[in-house]
Protein backbone atom coordinates (compact mmCIF):
# COMPACT_ATOMS: atom_id res chain seq x y z
CA UNK A 1 0.00 0.00 0.00
CA UNK A 2 2.78 2.30 0.85
CA UNK A 3 4.78 1.57 -2.44
CA UNK A 4 1.19 2.26 -4.58
CA UNK A 5 1.04 5.52 -2.63
CA UNK A 6 4.48 6.75 -3.33
CA UNK A 7 3.53 5.36 -7.36
CA UNK A 8 0.62 7.49 -7.19
CA UNK A 9 2.70 10.94 -5.83
CA UNK A 10 5.26 10.22 -8.58
CA UNK A 11 2.82 9.79 -11.56
CA UNK A 12 0.95 12.74 -9.90
CA UNK A 13 4.00 14.50 -9.57
CA UNK A 14 4.89 13.97 -13.74
CA UNK A 15 1.31 15.06 -14.66
CA UNK A 16 1.66 18.53 -13.12
CA UNK A 17 4.84 19.35 -13.88
CA UNK A 18 3.77 18.25 -17.36
CA UNK A 19 1.10 20.40 -17.66
CA UNK A 20 2.47 23.24 -16.45
CA UNK A 21 5.54 23.30 -18.34
CA UNK A 22 4.01 22.95 -21.70
CA UNK A 23 1.59 25.57 -20.95
CA UNK A 24 3.45 28.25 -19.00
CA UNK A 25 6.85 29.73 -19.63
CA UNK A 26 7.01 31.05 -16.08
CA UNK A 27 8.17 27.41 -15.39
CA UNK A 28 11.16 26.74 -17.49
CA UNK A 29 13.85 24.72 -16.85
CA UNK A 30 15.94 27.28 -14.75
CA UNK A 31 13.01 27.53 -12.48
CA UNK A 32 12.54 26.98 -8.72
CA UNK A 33 9.77 24.16 -9.42
CA UNK A 34 11.90 21.69 -11.70
CA UNK A 35 15.44 22.37 -10.05
CA UNK A 36 15.45 19.08 -8.26
CA UNK A 37 18.12 18.26 -5.05
CA UNK A 38 18.50 15.21 -2.62
CA UNK A 39 17.39 15.76 0.80
CA UNK A 40 21.03 15.36 2.09
CA UNK A 41 21.35 19.28 0.87
CA UNK A 42 19.09 20.13 2.81
CA UNK A 43 21.34 22.00 5.78
CA UNK A 44 22.44 25.60 7.04
CA UNK A 45 25.09 26.81 5.10
CA UNK A 46 24.48 24.90 2.02
CA UNK A 47 23.99 27.17 -1.39
CA UNK A 48 21.67 26.61 -4.25
CA UNK A 49 21.17 28.47 -7.01
CA UNK A 50 17.57 29.19 -7.73
CA UNK A 51 15.07 31.25 -9.92
CA UNK A 52 11.61 32.01 -7.71
CA UNK A 53 9.33 33.94 -9.90
CA UNK A 54 6.59 36.16 -7.36
CA UNK A 55 3.84 34.73 -6.62
CA UNK A 56 0.77 35.71 -9.15
CA UNK A 57 -1.44 38.98 -8.07
CA UNK A 58 -4.05 40.98 -9.66
CA UNK A 59 -5.73 37.89 -11.80
CA UNK A 60 -9.21 37.72 -11.26
CA UNK A 61 -10.98 34.59 -9.12
CA UNK A 62 -13.79 33.21 -10.83
CA UNK A 63 -16.16 32.03 -7.62
CA UNK A 64 -17.92 35.93 -6.72
CA UNK A 65 -16.26 37.90 -9.48
CA UNK A 66 -18.06 38.53 -12.86
CA UNK A 67 -15.99 35.36 -13.75
CA UNK A 68 -18.79 33.16 -12.31
CA UNK A 69 -20.17 33.01 -16.17
CA UNK A 70 -17.37 31.96 -17.87
CA UNK A 71 -17.32 28.81 -18.89
CA UNK A 72 -14.59 26.24 -17.47
CA UNK A 73 -14.19 23.46 -20.25
CA UNK A 74 -12.74 22.64 -23.28
CA UNK A 75 -16.08 22.08 -25.42
CA UNK A 76 -16.60 25.62 -24.46
CA UNK A 77 -13.55 27.12 -25.97
CA UNK A 78 -14.45 29.91 -28.68
CA UNK A 79 -17.00 31.05 -25.68
CA UNK A 80 -14.38 31.80 -23.20
CA UNK A 81 -11.97 32.96 -25.89
CA UNK A 82 -14.83 35.53 -26.76
CA UNK A 83 -16.06 36.87 -23.00
CA UNK A 84 -12.56 37.38 -22.35
CA UNK A 85 -11.21 39.20 -25.76
CA UNK A 86 -8.97 36.81 -26.40
CA UNK A 87 -7.92 36.28 -30.20
CA UNK A 88 -8.04 32.28 -31.26
CA UNK A 89 -4.84 31.97 -32.77
CA UNK A 90 -2.71 34.08 -29.45
CA UNK A 91 -0.49 32.28 -27.59
CA UNK A 92 -2.98 33.63 -24.51
CA UNK A 93 -5.87 31.61 -26.24
CA UNK A 94 -3.16 28.00 -26.37
CA UNK A 95 -2.24 28.25 -22.77
CA UNK A 96 -5.98 28.42 -21.89
CA UNK A 97 -6.63 25.24 -24.36
CA UNK A 98 -3.48 23.36 -22.68
CA UNK A 99 -4.66 24.55 -19.39
CA UNK A 100 -7.74 23.20 -19.85
CA UNK A 101 -6.32 19.51 -21.42
CA UNK A 102 -4.44 19.24 -18.70
CA UNK A 103 -7.39 19.48 -15.78
CA UNK A 104 -9.79 17.39 -17.94
CA UNK A 105 -7.12 14.42 -18.59
CA UNK A 106 -8.31 10.94 -17.74
CA UNK A 107 -6.03 10.01 -15.14
CA UNK A 108 -3.46 7.15 -15.78
CA UNK A 109 -4.29 3.99 -14.44
CA UNK A 110 -3.34 3.33 -10.35
CA UNK A 111 -3.89 7.30 -10.11
CA UNK A 112 -6.04 10.02 -8.32
CA UNK A 113 -7.50 12.65 -11.35
CA UNK A 114 -5.74 16.01 -11.02
CA UNK A 115 -8.76 18.11 -9.73
CA UNK A 116 -8.38 21.94 -10.99
CA UNK A 117 -10.52 24.22 -8.59
CA UNK A 118 -11.34 27.62 -9.54
CA UNK A 119 -11.33 30.05 -5.92
CA UNK A 120 -9.48 29.79 -2.66
CA UNK A 121 -12.91 28.84 -1.18
CA UNK A 122 -13.01 25.12 -3.32
CA UNK A 123 -9.60 24.95 -3.00
CA UNK A 124 -9.91 24.76 0.77
CA UNK A 125 -13.46 22.29 0.28
CA UNK A 126 -11.13 19.81 -1.96
CA UNK A 127 -8.28 19.88 0.53
CA UNK A 128 -11.36 19.02 3.65
CA UNK A 129 -12.65 16.41 1.87
CA UNK A 130 -9.34 14.21 0.62
CA UNK A 131 -8.03 14.54 4.20
CA UNK A 132 -11.23 13.43 5.97
CA UNK A 133 -11.24 16.44 7.86
CA UNK A 134 -12.38 20.61 8.01
CA UNK A 135 -9.68 21.14 10.58
CA UNK A 136 -7.07 21.58 7.68
CA UNK A 137 -3.96 24.73 7.41
CA UNK A 138 -2.00 25.97 4.86
CA UNK A 139 1.39 26.31 4.23
CA UNK A 140 3.18 28.36 1.38
CA UNK A 141 6.57 29.45 0.63
CA UNK A 142 6.67 33.12 1.51
CA UNK A 143 10.48 35.38 0.15
CA UNK A 144 10.48 38.96 0.93
CA UNK A 145 11.85 39.67 -2.60
CA UNK A 146 12.65 37.42 -5.66
CA UNK A 147 14.56 39.02 -8.33
CA UNK A 148 16.54 37.28 -11.21
CA UNK A 149 18.61 33.71 -10.30
CA UNK A 150 20.82 33.60 -7.99
CA UNK A 151 22.16 31.53 -4.90
CA UNK A 152 20.71 31.28 -1.99
CA UNK A 153 21.87 30.24 1.55
CA UNK A 154 19.83 27.95 3.46
CA UNK A 155 19.97 29.51 7.09
CA UNK A 156 18.14 27.05 8.94
CA UNK A 157 15.92 24.01 7.98
CA UNK A 158 12.98 22.61 10.09
CA UNK A 159 11.04 19.73 9.71
CA UNK A 160 7.47 20.67 8.89
CA UNK A 161 5.05 18.15 10.91
CA UNK A 162 2.51 16.32 8.44
CA UNK A 163 -0.30 15.00 10.08
CA UNK A 164 -0.79 11.34 8.72
CA UNK A 165 1.53 11.28 6.05
CA UNK A 166 -0.16 12.72 3.61
CA UNK A 167 -1.59 15.92 2.32
CA UNK A 168 -2.89 17.92 -0.51
CA UNK A 169 -0.57 19.98 -3.06
CA UNK A 170 -2.26 22.91 -5.18
CA UNK A 171 -0.03 24.41 -8.05
CA UNK A 172 -1.33 28.11 -9.54
CA UNK A 173 -1.98 27.03 -13.54
CA UNK A 174 -1.71 29.53 -16.48
CA UNK A 175 -4.89 31.24 -16.89
CA UNK A 176 -6.55 34.38 -17.26
CA UNK A 177 -7.82 34.18 -13.95
CA UNK A 178 -7.01 32.04 -10.63
CA UNK A 179 -6.52 28.18 -11.42
CA UNK A 180 -5.43 25.52 -9.33
CA UNK A 181 -4.47 21.96 -9.68
CA UNK A 182 -4.67 20.09 -6.83
CA UNK A 183 -3.41 16.51 -5.84
CA UNK A 184 -2.91 14.23 -3.19
CA UNK A 185 0.77 13.16 -2.13
CA UNK A 186 3.14 12.25 0.18
CA UNK A 187 6.04 13.46 1.27
CA UNK A 188 8.77 15.00 4.00
CA UNK A 189 8.08 18.36 4.22
CA UNK A 190 10.70 21.38 5.74
CA UNK A 191 10.42 24.93 5.93
CA UNK A 192 14.11 26.47 4.75
CA UNK A 193 14.87 30.19 5.82
CA UNK A 194 16.78 31.51 2.41
CA UNK A 195 19.09 34.53 2.01
CA UNK A 196 19.96 35.50 -1.72
CA UNK A 197 22.59 37.12 -3.19
CA UNK A 198 20.11 40.49 -3.05
CA UNK A 199 19.45 41.99 0.40
CA UNK A 200 16.10 42.19 -0.59
CA UNK A 201 16.03 38.19 -1.41
CA UNK A 202 14.92 36.32 1.83
CA UNK A 203 12.45 34.86 3.15
CA UNK A 204 10.82 31.13 3.94
CA UNK A 205 10.47 28.44 1.25
CA UNK A 206 8.76 25.15 1.75
CA UNK A 207 10.60 22.22 0.72
CA UNK A 208 9.23 18.64 -0.20
CA UNK A 209 10.88 15.40 -0.42
CA UNK A 210 9.73 12.38 -2.16
CA UNK A 211 11.22 9.03 -1.60
CA UNK A 212 10.20 7.75 -4.64
CA UNK A 213 9.57 10.43 -6.89
CA UNK A 214 9.85 7.86 -10.84
CA UNK A 215 8.76 8.59 -13.00
CA UNK A 216 7.46 11.83 -11.93
CA UNK A 217 11.15 13.22 -12.11
CA UNK A 218 12.73 11.93 -15.09
CA UNK A 219 15.80 8.89 -14.84
CA UNK A 220 17.70 11.91 -16.75
CA UNK A 221 17.22 14.08 -13.67
CA UNK A 222 18.05 11.41 -11.35
CA UNK A 223 21.12 10.69 -13.75
CA UNK A 224 22.11 14.22 -12.82
CA UNK A 225 21.36 13.56 -9.34
CA UNK A 226 23.74 11.19 -9.39
CA UNK A 227 21.69 8.62 -8.25
CA UNK A 228 19.38 6.15 -9.44
CA UNK A 229 15.90 6.51 -9.12
CA UNK A 230 14.32 5.47 -5.99
CA UNK A 231 17.56 5.22 -4.32
CA UNK A 232 17.39 8.65 -2.54
CA UNK A 233 14.80 11.09 -1.25
CA UNK A 234 14.86 13.96 -4.10
CA UNK A 235 13.77 17.28 -3.43
CA UNK A 236 12.44 20.42 -5.01
CA UNK A 237 10.97 24.09 -3.22
CA UNK A 238 7.53 25.23 -3.78
CA UNK A 239 6.68 28.07 -6.21
CA UNK A 240 5.46 30.96 -4.71
CA UNK A 241 1.90 30.25 -6.13
CA UNK A 242 1.68 26.90 -4.83
CA UNK A 243 -0.12 25.74 -1.59
CA UNK A 244 0.25 22.70 0.58
CA UNK A 245 -2.59 21.76 2.65
CA UNK A 246 -2.22 19.68 5.95
CA UNK A 247 -4.21 18.52 8.85
CA UNK A 248 -3.74 20.67 11.60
Amino acid sequence: MVAMARTFAAILLFLVAAAVTAASAQYQDDSVATAFFLDKDLYPGSKMTLHFTGAAAGLLQRAGTRTDAIPFTSAKIPEILSLLSIPSTSPAAATIRSTLAACEAAPLPVTEALRCVTSPESMADLAAATLGTRNVRAAKTKLVSTGPRQEYTMMSVRPVLVAGGDMVACHRMPYPYAVFACHATTAAVYAVELAGTAAEAKGEALAACHEDAFPGISAAEYEKLGVKPGSAPVCHFLAQDSVLWMRN
